[in-house]
């Protein structure tokens, strides 16, 4: 089963850096996929991100207000502790199990 990462309407405009009345715009008008969980919109976050991009000015506001603004942040600068993938994804052979 694939794992689908869901938010919240707050939750949404919060990362995308846009207004709850924008995320509840965007539902009404059937551009984002969702479920309602005890009475909650629980909004499919790829949805969002397609969404985000269709538009220059929300992409411009995801990236300028969203969670777009920390990801130079998150570049890993010092290649020495960068994470490998192919180390990442191949058991450990060193380790012994008893």
């Amino acid at each position: 089963m694939e794992n689908i990462i869901r938010v919240s309407v707050s939750e949404a405009a919060r990362l995308f850096g846009v207004s709850s009345k924008t995320i509840r715009q965007a539902i009404k008008e059937e551009e984002l996929r969702y479920i309602v969980v005890s009475g909650r919109y629980k909004i499919s976050f790829i949805s969002l991100i397609e969404w985000s991009q269709k538009s220059t000015r929300r992409s411009n506001q995801f990236a300028n207000k969203g969670l777009g603004q920390y990801v130079d942040k998150w570049k890993i600068n010092n290649k020495k502790y960068s994470p490998n993938i192919k180390l990442a994804l191949k058991p450990d052979e060193n380790k012994k199990t008893p």
